[in-house]
């Protein structure tokens, strides 16, 4: 089983920053992606930023140019630095973690962590 914990949230001011962080643990094959969503209420989980392994990435338009998403493959942690924060960017922040074995991609995802921007 692999485990995954996300840390880093909290409250900040619009056009602050944060940034979060990701680990993945247990019994790993080959984590070869790992990604951000959030889900803010009564809204639909969203992807945010995702990276390969190879250092791939893939950002939703409405965080280009605001967030940077990076990783570090020997400690299995992915990073995801959060600039110039507005009131939308308020959700739950999850980590995903996607696990290979063979043929068979295992996802794993943490339990979140809140972003709240507000003045």
């Amino acid at each position: 089983q692999v485990q995954v914990v996300e840390s880093g949230g909290g409250l900040v001011q619009p056009g602050g920053s944060l940034r979060l962080s990701c680990a993945a643990s247990g019994s790993i094959f080959s984590i070869v992606r790992m990604g951000w969503y959030r889900q803010a209420p009564g809204k639909q989980r969203e992807l945010v930023a995702d990276i390969t392994s190879g250092g791939s990435t893939n950002y939703a338009d409405s965080v280009k140019g605001r967030f940077t998403i990076s990783r570090d493959n020997a400690k299995n942690t992915v990073y995801l630095q959060m600039n110039s924060l507005k009131p939308d960017d308020t959700a739950v922040y999850y980590c995903n973690a996607h696990d290979r074995a063979g043929s068979q991609i295992y996802v794993y995802w943490g339990r979140g962590t809140q972003v709240t921007v507000s003045s």
